[in-house]
């Protein structure tokens, strides 16, 4: 059964003649006729009487043709739905995303939309994961690439993989030798966090929480590059996620455990939003260029030298 048929079935019911019903569907009159007749051969029923000239719907035709009817209409207002956010209705998208993601992943996406689509318009704002919620719950933003909310009341969240955070030091660090570091050891060690306001910074807290350790803040910045700046020409240290340092980068980046602090990437959406075809094109990129980033081999983590016992 396909939907021509159903569209002959409802056209015929409606005209009550072979003649003008072939007509509306720009058929012949033979046509028509054989597709019901395949119609009712599927179903294995007439749906109609054939009284002479005259057409009758039969007990059968009074069950099936309203139900048709619905179905047809079902799909026609799925294909105005298509249409109505198609791309040449809604060229333009607005993305929050923080400053970890707006480094690489984000500019990559944008990039590879346009390679799709040249004439669309696209707003990049970057943000606290905070404000990447709060935009999105008031309208601001359409769609956020961040870490998982902390509170996810009217939002949507689709995870990507989960990051490792790492304790990142300069090569004359007394810790720079480590193979990995437990977080109660750095109790009373100097570093440099993210604001408490970030969401990273509170799962931090958490984690030292956790180990009874309390580190020495000396520096709080909201962003990672001038952070990775003052670790490189310092005895500070910083946590930040495993993929933050370039490959060519002269600093360590040490394992930690107990506990392991994790980051969620992922796309945040407005739990009750609408998702134009603009912005599910760009979603699908970000998981295509996310993940393959994600999959990819990690860079080695520099050594001074092995561990000795």
């Amino acid at each position: 059964m396909e939907l021509r048929h159903l569209r002959y079935l409802v056209a015929l019911h409606d005209c009550m003649s072979f003649r003008r019903a072939a007509e509306q569907v720009h058929v012949t009159k033979s046509t028509l006729s054989h597709q019901i007749a395949q119609l009712e051969s599927e179903l294995g029923t007439a749906l109609f009487d054939r009284v002479g000239k005259r057409l009758l719907v039969t007990e059968a035709g009074d069950l099936f043709i309203p139900i048709a009817r619905r179905a047809l209409q079902e799909v026609d207002s799925g294909v105005r739905a298509l249409a109505a956010s198609s791309l040449s209705n809604h060229r333009h998208v607005r993305i929050g995303t923080t400053n970890t993601f707006n480094m690489g992943l984000v500019p990559e996406c944008v990039a590879a939309l346009f390679q799709r689509h040249p004439d669309v318009h696209v707003d990049v704002v970057e943000l606290t994961a905070d404000q990447v919620s709060h935009g999105l719950l008031a309208g601001r933003i359409d769609v956020g690439v961040s870490y998982r909310p902390l509170d996810m009341s009217g939002l949507a969240f689709e995870p990507l993989y989960d990051e490792q955070m790492v304790l990142v030091v300069a090569p004359a660090h007394k810790f720079a030798r480590r193979k990995r570091i437990r977080m109660a050891e750095l109790h009373g060690a100097p570093l440099v966090l993210m604001p408490p306001e970030f969401a990273t910074r509170q799962m931090l807290d958490l984690c030292f929480q956790t180990c009874r350790a309390v580190p020495q803040i000396v520096a709080q910045m909201n962003t990672i590059g001038p952070a990775l700046r003052l670790v490189e020409h310092s005895t500070i240290g910083t946590i930040t996620s495993e993929r933050a340092l370039s490959e060519n980068s002269s600093l360590v980046r040490i394992p930690l455990e107990a506990p392991t602090p994790i980051r969620t990437p992922g796309i945040v959406w407005r739990e009750d939003g609408t998702r134009t075809a603009l912005m599910r094109t760009f979603a699908a990129l970000v998981r295509k260029i996310g993940l393959h980033r994600a999959t990819q081999r990690e860079a080695p983590v520099k050594r001074i030298q092995p561990d000795r016992p």
